[in-house]
């Protein structure tokens, strides 16, 4: 098992990649069509995931559960990633990181209306309140920043991730995380050849600018290949609930990097609504939060 640094640094790359994303993701479509800039991102990705899959020496297998198992996780690459591209015309990327924040009360939703999951008190009360702070966020948006069309656009990509993680899950296959990865990216990039005929109009026809080019590599790069690994990393070596925290953690210092590197002004009634939806996000977790502290106090005891 890794040491308590090794993971400790981990955590914070993660939590780093998953900060600045957004604004990748955001400058990669300043001189590039939002839909060519996710297809050069498949594009680009899978060869990079294929070589580390070789020189890891995992393999890719293509029997019928695997390629299922591929195709649920590309809704969370591609047919997450589609709406998410689509909402950068109509949202900063501190509010994109912002929705994202939202993923595991999605989550929770789709697991008590589709699976019948228990949800407490407490759970209910943290949804609520972070509602609350998308409607704040939603009135309190100037027309440059926040507009409702962002919202909706993002709330179909949280929706559409999470579902993929329920799909994943059901189809149980047994690849390597890398694999899985990989097999995603694929059918991903398949995905996007096949929108070619439909975007070929907008072609690029002249190099990018450098700031396009930095956020079309960093996407494909630190997004979609250094986060993977460092995701599974720690999926296998932490708590669930001690991972689930990155998505308090990474919105605030998302619309901080906006802020400071993209210019990305913000209305004080969106600040106000970014730290009531983060506040419904703490209320979410806090009976697993509590639960986790006991869990490690009776670990140190024993000990």
């Amino acid at each position: 098992m890794p040491s308590k640094t090794n993971l400790a640094t981990t955590y914070a790359l993660l939590v780093f990649i998953w900060s600045t994303t957004p604004l990748a993701i955001v400058w990669s479509v300043s001189d590039i069509n939002a839909f060519w800039a996710l297809t050069l991102r498949f594009f680009i990705a899978l060869p990079l995931a294929v070589a580390l899959l070789f020189i890891f020496k995992h393999k890719l297998p293509m029997d019928k559960t695997s390629l299922h198992s591929y195709l649920a996780g590309a809704f969370s690459f591609i047919g997450s990633q589609i709406f998410t591209y689509m909402a950068t015309a109509y949202l900063s990327s501190g509010i994109i990181a912002l929705m994202f924040g939202l993923a595991p009360i999605m989550t929770g939703l789709i697991g008590r209306f589709f699976f019948h999951t228990y949800l407490h008190r407490l759970q209910w009360i943290g949804m609520l309140i972070a509602v609350c702070g998308l409607a704040i966020i939603c009135l309190g948006g100037s027309d440059q920043h926040v507009q409702p069309v962002g919202i909706v656009l993002m709330l179909m990509s949280v929706f559409v991730y999470c579902m993929s993680i329920f799909w994943v899950k059901k189809v149980n296959a047994p690849l390597q995380p890398m694999s899985q990865a990989t097999g995603s990216i694929l059918i991903s990039a398949l995905f996007s050849a096949a929108m070619l005929p439909f975007i070929w109009q907008y072609v690029p026809t002249q190099m990018p600018s450098t700031k396009a080019l930095i956020g079309l590599f960093y996407a494909v790069i630190m997004a979609s290949l250094i986060a993977m690994f460092c995701y599974f990393k720690l999926v296998q070596n932490i708590k669930a609930t001690t991972l689930s925290l990155t998505t308090v953690l990474t919105p605030m210092l998302a619309m901080l990097f906006g802020a400071l590197l993209n210019d990305e002004k913000l209305t004080l009634m969106v600040f106000l609504g970014a730290i009531v939806l983060l506040t419904g996000l703490f209320v979410y977790f806090y009976k697993d939060l509590q639960a986790s502290r006991e869990l490690a106090r009776k670990t140190q005891a024993s000990n």
